[in-house]
């Protein structure tokens, strides 16, 4: 019976030490780009994994830092998030990736080249590149001029308008930050350079709206200044 228990105790240990053995080596095994396993979006293929991020491949998995590869794909491939795993079964790089859904065109300048793509709900700049096409419905609102400091202001904009009566069709913001909008009725609007002013001027944009539409008014309208919200001022057309 003790010789029994013995041999079991051995037989556990050294299935132990095999089992860990087999994981250290699998963890020094090198990744080849086509051990990556992509998931959650087809527009992404292997090689866009390696263009956008700074691995050198083959690499070994144990040196892999998946929060630093994860910010890189997130930044460069213009994602609403990405997850990434090392998995030893089956071995490889699990890549999930959630992408993010456009809802105005948009152009940008970056060393003094424009550059075209898209705008998500968050305000966030989508290269064309990144963006599946074929499936895109037609978008009716477009940015100029958009620049990372003005993604909070232009994400704020894109939620009023889903939830106000307005319909816009165009945000500009000049070199300097001054910003205009384009609506359907109300033409030409412009806010200015104060984003501290932004949502309340959305408000009033709405309350002329609902009241102009009421009024068949809006036909006669040329532009509106909301730089300063306590004091609009309306320049109509002159017959």
């Amino acid at each position: 019976m003790k010789n029994e228990k013995k041999i079991y105790k051995r037989s556990f240990l050294f299935l132990i030490l095999f089992s860990t053995s087999l994981l250290t080596l699998k963890t020094l095994k090198k990744v080849n780009i086509q051990d990556i396993k992509i998931s959650g979006s087809e527009l992404f293929s292997q090689n866009d994994v390696v263009k956008n991020s700074s691995l050198k491949f083959p690499i070994r998995l144990i040196l892999i830092n998946t929060y630093f590869l994860e910010n890189e794909l997130k930044e460069n491939l213009s994602l609403k998030n990405v997850s990434v795993n090392r998995e030893l079964f089956p071995f490889g790089l699990k890549v999930k990736i959630n992408t993010r859904t456009p809802i105005a065109y948009a152009e940008k300048i970056l060393n003094d080249e424009k550059i075209l793509g898209f705008i998500d709900i968050d305000g966030i700049f989508i290269d064309r590149k990144n963006v599946d096409e074929k499936n895109l419905d037609e978008l009716s609102i477009k940015v100029f001029g958009w620049k990372e400091k003005f993604k909070k202001i232009v994400s704020e904009i894109l939620v009023a308008q889903e939830n106000y009566e307005f319909e816009l069709v165009k945000i500009t913001f000049s070199p300097n930050g001054f910003v205009t909008v384009e609506e359907k009725d109300l033409k030409t609007i412009f806010l200015g350079f104060n984003p501290n002013f932004i949502n309340y001027q959305l408000q009033i944009i709405n309350k002329l709206k609902i009241e102009f539409k009421k009024n068949n008014f809006s036909d006669q309208i040329d532009n509106i200044d909301l730089t300063d919200p306590n004091k609009p001022k309306i320049k109509v057309f002159k017959p």
